[in-house]
């Protein structure tokens, strides 16, 4: 069985999300605080170690269009980054992974300041949640 770590970039915060270790559902975790490339991709191959996971299920940003935009460059930096320090990275569409995120939040009674603080993390489970889905072996 493998675990999978999701992961929500953004130029402040990135999201993270753990699977259970059979590798069938993600739960929110928490937030890296992003300081850079180098010590932030050293801070998730040390959470790696930490919950024992295969690998990174990353959230890479696509505009409506499908096309590859601003900020997917900086996600797919990133990756480079992260493959660099030996990381298996899995990218994942991430269309509307916040929005839903703050959806389901409000859904649960969250205020919007809540809400705020969450949102993150809850991306980067419906990221990873998605590409487990996706990836199910029957």
């Amino acid at each position: 069985m493998s675990r999978y770590v999701g992961l929500d970039y953004g130029n402040a915060r990135i999201g993270v999300a753990v699977s259970d270790e059979s590798g069938q559902f993600a739960r929110p975790h928490g937030v890296i605080r992003h300081s850079g490339w180098g010590p932030t991709a050293r801070a998730v191959v040390q959470f790696m170690r930490d919950v024992q996971a295969d690998a990174i299920v990353l959230g890479l940003p696509y505009t409506m269009e499908g096309e590859l935009g601003g900020q997917a460059q900086e996600v797919l930096g990133f990756c480079e980054v992260l493959k660099g320090q030996g990381v298996s990275v899995i990218l994942q569409d991430e269309r509307l992974s916040s929005f839903e995120a703050e959806e389901r939040l409000r859904a649960r009674g969250k205020s919007i300041a809540e809400a705020k603080a969450l949102v993150d993390q809850e991306a980067a489970a419906i990221i990873l949640q998605t590409w487990l889905d996706e990836n199910r072996v029957n």
